[in-house]
């Protein structure tokens, strides 16, 4: 029930609408009742009492309030899947907005399908049970109610033979509910998976079919669905018996109901329309007691699913604002890492007791093998994640004393790997700064060079670039996520390996561009051709997670150290291996 209250602030908007809905669903309920009463009256009439204006006037009231529980049912109808739509999409904007607050270590610890079968499927069962299971269940114990008060008030004796069923029920479905909840549970992390598996898939299908792994995939896929069949299975299986036991005991009771009413009519204590009347409002009885099973399995698999989504609530951002977190005001760019020490995971350190100092509007270099800890300090500086040891600090204010958002707003990232959305390539580059206007984008495309080839494009500006970009080229994706970061106009800028994927003549392009962005602006590169780096004012080589060289180009091709060889196997083509003995340290 805890988990169940924790729902109710997403409900609580909609409660006047929801009690609506209750209140119509229940007339509905109500005026079956009438209609099966009547039914009874109206056997009376033509069978025994034989009165023809009696019986028109009955039928003629059986359509009127047909009529209304007809308009009454297409109201509730409605309000009710209005309902739903309106709860859950709070709903899942809400878990959505949760989402994005979470550090950047939560999403590398988890699969993207997990967290996608949790936010579209998870949250698609719970929206059947915060709107329809309550308003269903009004239904039924309108109808039950109202249907043993119809019981009781024409055959007391007959009413309390049924009644002794209940307890019965009562314990079976006690019997299969522990059961039904694990297994809807289980089911729903086999879904996951299958989630998990078809997004992994969809998006590597060129190394899919590059390797020639469709068999494989086709393999991985059909375990995953043959677990989530077994499952499935599994809990049909117990339902197969459960739904029918239910249904079984409401049958019996409608076998003592005609035996021992028929039995009454043939001793003159019944009339016939009596008997139908009593035989109908027990049989509609069968449905409140079989859809009690349905309901009780719905909340056993709606269970599972809150458990599965507030976990994804409950877990905490591990980088977020200090409670005396303050704006940070325009900075000049001195950045300063203080016996900085960082792990991913506490059994593998990737920066070790690290400091160096960035100074105003200066360019730094961080080179070094792969594994050494460079892209560690470009997440560090830009507070993905907090040092475990050590500060980092910008013009001498701590990051972990300043809001995220304003440090966010003056620092621009043109990662390694460039990341696009399904959008057309105007709406990618504005999302460097939103309130941009089409000049201002198109100047910046010219500052990165990529004006020229989107102009090319049959659609310009409007060309939808597909999933990640994969419309466009390796180097027309890096050229819009710089021209991105030129519209943002940040105070500081981190490259990582921002040319990596331009060739010869398009590198010589962004690099010109990149000097008239970098001009006046604190930037540090992270770089693998260190043929991109010569100009920097100062290079730091890293190996380890430590700092072993800094200095110039040229002051650093001067000394027999790992800097010169990195450069050396560069220039000739080879690669290096970080954990090779030959590798001076």
């Amino acid at each position: 029930m805890s988990q169940f209250s924790r729902l109710f602030p997403f409900v609580r908007p909609y409660l006047s609408q929801m009690a609506l809905a209750g209140v119509l669903i229940m007339g509905v309920a109500a005026l079956n009742l009438t209609l099966l009463k009547l039914g009874g009256t109206l056997w009376d009439l033509i069978t025994v009492q034989r009165n023809v204006e009696r019986m028109t006037q009955t039928i003629l009231l059986f359509l009127v309030i047909a009529i209304i529980q007809s308009v009454l049912s297409m109201g509730q109808s409605y309000l009710t899947t209005r309902l739903s739509q309106l709860i859950i999409a709070d709903f899942r904007t809400h878990l959505f907005r949760h989402l994005q607050t979470l550090s950047l270590s939560f999403f590398a610890k988890r699969r993207t399908g997990e967290i996608l079968s949790r936010l579209m499927n998870d949250v698609g069962v719970i929206q059947n049970l915060v709107t329809e299971t309550p308003i269903d269940s009004a239904k039924q114990l309108v109808t039950v109610v109202g249907g043993l008060a119809f019981l009781l008030y024409m055959n007391w004796k007959l009413c309390l033979l049924i009644v002794l069923l209940l307890p019965l029920l009562v314990l079976v479905a006690r019997l299969f509910g522990k059961r039904l909840k694990s297994l809807s549970t289980q089911i729903q992390d086999h879904t996951a998976a299958l989630s998990t598996l078809i997004e992994e898939v969809i998006s590597g299908i060129r190394v899919v079919k590059s390797f020639v792994r469709t068999d494989r995939e086709e393999g991985r896929f059909g375990a995953a669905v043959d677990s989530l069949v077994a499952g499935t299975l599994r809990r049909a299986k117990i339902l197969s018996v459960f739904i029918p036991v239910i249904t079984l005991l409401t049958l019996m009771m409608a076998g003592v109901v005609l035996w021992y009413g028929g039995k009454q009519v043939i001793d003159g204590a019944m009339t016939p329309g009596d008997l139908l009347a009593f035989v109908l409002f027990a049989g509609i009885l069968i449905g409140p007691f079989g859809a009690a099973a349905r309901i009780f399995s719905q909340m056993k698999e709606g269970q599972g699913a809150l458990e599965r989504v507030f976990e994804l609530l409950d877990t905490a951002p591990e980088v977020t604002d200090a409670p005396q977190a303050h704006a940070l005001p325009d900075v000049q760019g001195h950045i300063t890492f203080s016996h900085v020490s960082f792990a991913y995971d506490p059994r593998h350190p990737v920066l070790t007791d690290l400091s160096f100092e960035v100074r105003p509007g200066e360019l730094v270099a961080l080179v070094g093998p792969t594994g050494s800890g460079k892209s560690t300090i470009a997440n560090l500086l830009h507070r993905f994640y907090d040092p475990t040891e050590g500060s980092v600090t910008i013009d001498h204010q701590d990051l972990r004393d300043v809001q995220l958002a304003g440090l966010y707003q003056q620092l621009a990232i043109v990662p390694q790997e460039t990341v696009l959305f399904g959008d057309t390539i105007l709406e990618n580059i504005r999302y460097g700064r939103e309130d941009a206007s089409e000049q201002d984008i198109v100047a910046a495309s010219r500052a990165a060079h990529a004006h020229d080839f989107i102009a090319s494009l049959p659609d310009g500006y409007a060309t939808l670039v597909g999933e990640k970009g994969v419309n466009l080229s390796g180097g027309q994706r890096q050229r819009i996520a710089i021209a991105r970061a030129i519209l943002k106009n940040p105070r500081l800028l981190i490259l990582d390996e921002a040319t990596s994927a331009l060739d010869s003549e398009s590198e010589m392009l962004v690099q010109r561009a990149l000097q008239r962005l970098m001009a006046g602006r604190t930037t540090v590169v992270i770089a693998h051709r260190l043929t991109t780096i010569q100009e920097a004012d100062r290079i730091f080589v890293l190996n380890k997670g430590r700092i072993i060289e800094e200095g110039t180009h040229t002051a650093l091709m001067q000394r027999d150290g790992l800097y010169r060889h990195l450069y050396t196997l560069r220039m000739v083509g080879w690669e290096t291996d970080p954990l090779t003995p030959h590798v001076p340290q």
